[in-house]
C-alpha cells in the first residue's frame, strides 16, 4: 500500500478512474470499465484521504470539467479546452502538497498527463456526441405506403419482401404467399401490412 500513498501513482489512479467513469458512461453496458473504474477510484480515494490535499486545487478541478463540457458540447467553440486545460493542469500540479506545503506532484507529469486525458475525453466524447446525432442511415418509416410481395401466408404473422429486404410482417386479414402487399404501418421492426 505504500506505492498507493506515491502522490504521482494517486494521481494517475485518480485520472485513470475518472477517464473509465467516463468511458463507461459513453459505452454502458459491459461491466467492465464501470468495475475498472471503481477499483481505480477506490485506490484514489484512500490516497486522498490519507494524503495532504489542497481542498482548492481539487476545487479547480471539479470547476476546469465546466468549460470542458461546453467544448464538447459547443463544437465550434473547441477554445473553452483552454481554461478548461489550464483549470485541470494547476489543479492537478498542486493537488497533493508535500509537509512543507510544497506540491507533490510532479508538474511534468501532470501537465502531460492532463493534456493527454483532455484530448483523448474530448475526442471520445466529440464521437459519441455525434454519433448519438446522427440520423439513422436507413429511415424505416418510409417504408409505410410501399407496395411488397408476401413470401410466406401471412396472418397474424409471416415474412415480406419490402424495399429489397425481407420483413417479419403482421396483417389483420389472411395474405397468401405470394400475394402483393401495401405497408400501412410498423411496431418496431415488424411490418404491418394489408393486402392490395
Amino acid at each position: 500500500m505504500n506505492l498507493l500513498l506515491d502522490p504521482n501513482v494517486a494521481y494517475l489512479m485518480l485520472v485513470l478512474g475518472f477517464i473509465l467513469g467516463v468511458l463507461a458512461l459513453f459505452t454502458p453496458g459491459t461491466g467492465i470499465l464501470e468495475i475498472g473504474a471503481l477499483f481505480a477510484m477506490f485506490l484514489a480515494g484512500y490516497a486522498v484521504y490519507t494524503l495532504p490535499v489542497n481542498v482548492w486545487a481539487l476545487i479547480l478541478l471539479v470547476v476546469g470539467v465546466v468549460p470542458f463540457i461546453v467544448a464538447l458540447r459547443k463544437y465550434k467553440q473547441w477554445y473553452w479546452l483552454i481554461p478548461a486545460n489550464v483549470s485541470i493542469i494547476v489543479g492537478s500540479v498542486f493537488l497533493f502538497r508535500t509537509d512543507s506545503g510544497a506540491p507533490a506532484i510532479n508538474p511534468i507529469l501532470a501537465i502531460l498527463v492532463s493534456i493527454i486525458a483532455t484530448v483523448f475525453l474530448w475526442f471520445i466524447g466529440r464521437k459519441t456526441i455525434d454519433a448519438m446525432s446522427t440520423l439513422p442511415s436507413q429511415d424505416l418509416s418510409k417504408l409505410i405506403g410501399t407496395i411488397g410481395e408476401a413470401r410466406t401466408d401471412v396472418y397474424l404473422e409471416g415474412t415480406v419482401y419490402v424495399g429489397g429486404e425481407d420483413w417479419s410482417a403482421r396483417s389483420e386479414k389472411k395474405i397468401h404467399g405470394g400475394a402483393l402487399v401495401k405497408v400501412v404501418g410498423r411496431e418496431g421492426l415488424v411490418l404491418l401490412v394489408e393486402p392490395v
